[in-house]
Formats: C-alpha cells, structure tokens, sequence
C-alpha cells in the first residue's frame, strides 16, 4: 500500500475538496488519495498555522513536505511580500499544491517543486516550516531537521510541530544538538512546536 511520503502515480484518484477559513480568509484545497490528509485539514497543521502567522516571518520561506500545499499557501496569503518554495517528493500531492495556488490566488508568490527532502532545494531562507511525515520514520524526519541548518541565513529560524506522543521530546532534543538551540513557542492539543535559529559560525 502506498503511503503519502512516497511517490506512487498509479495508486487511484478519488479527488475531492475541502475547505478552511483561518483568521478572515477561507481558503479552497483540492485533495486526493496518496495524500496526508486528504479527508481535511489535519489538526498538526493549523495548530503550526496559528503560531506561525503572529510571528513576523519575513524573506524566503521554505515549506518541507508540503503535500498539496495548506502551510506554504496560507503563509503566502498572509505574508505577502514573502516568497515561498514549497516542495515535497510526492508528485500527486505537488500537482494539487500547484492547482490550489492558483486556486488561492498566491501562484505568483511561490515556487512549487519535487524533492527529496533538500535534494533540489538551494535557498538560503529565512525560515523553514516542516510538519514532518511521521510514518516516514525517525531516519527521513531527523534529516529534515538536521539539514536545515544548511540552508538557512544565519539568524534564520526553523519551525516543527510535532506531536508530544509521536516523539516531541526526542525530536527537540536532536534539533538542539543540531542548532545549539531550540525553543518550545506554543503547545496546544498535543502538538509542540519549536523553534531552532542558526546561528553565526
């Protein structure tokens, strides 16, 4: 059976659409099988979402793992003079992203592409937000944050969620060891989210 984090294009389409209002915009996702989420917006997501859009988060943002594109889109949407690459290794869940950029009117403000994890990404950025693919396991989850750092300006800053019993603990335990640093900046329904800032050499 194939999973959400991986790339599958025969696995069978059941398109449907689902939609999420957040502060004073609603935004319109289409959706399909082989997708995270595809039934609605999962609640790691918009518990990220309102700790993100308070915060000033400014320059190039990269969205990792983007699936068809919730984060990165309404980051967009609220961060207008940010651009946004958003990018993921599942060419279905890309596809979507593009459609519901378009969708969401904020096209013009991101780029959209497939990667495995940085492997076509250049940067550098400002922020990096992941909500990382649990069941892709610890090996592919502790990349993504252990490759940040690379990839962002110094003073720069990474962003996880990460649920408390699907190893918060231990994940910000490695993101300290990787950035000498990591703060817990909200917690709500048994979602932690951190934040790691680069800093200079």
């Amino acid at each position: 059976m194939s999973q959400y984090f991986e790339n599958d294009p025969h696995l069978a389409s059941h398109l449907r659409t689902v939609s999420y209002t957040f502060k004073d915009k609603t935004f319109t996702f289409h959706t399909d099988s082989g997708v995270f989420s595809k039934k609605k917006i999962d609640e790691g997501s918009m518990v990220f979402l309102k700790t993100l859009v308070p915060l000033p988060l400014k320059g190039n943002i990269l969205d990792l793992g983007c699936g068809y594109g919730v984060i990165g889109i309404v980051l967009a949407a609220f961060f207008p003079s940010s651009h946004i690459d958003m990018v993921d290794v599942n060419e279905r869940a890309l596809a979507l992203c593009r459609q519901n950029a378009s969708a969401n009117g904020v096209d013009s403000r991101v780029a959209i592409l497939q990667s495995d994890i940085y492997e076509n990404v250049e940067g550098p950025y400002d922020s990096i937000v992941v909500n990382p693919p649990i069941r892709a396991g610890k090996t592919v989850i502790y990349e993504m944050f252990k490759g940040a750092r690379q990839y962002l300006i110094d003073g720069g800053s990474l962003f996880v969620v990460i649920r408390k019993n699907q190893g918060a603990d231990s994940a910000s335990k490695y993101i300290e060891e990787q950035f000498g640093n990591v703060a817990l900046i909200n917690r709500d329904k048994g979602y932690y989210i951190y934040q790691a800032t680069k800093m200079g050499k």
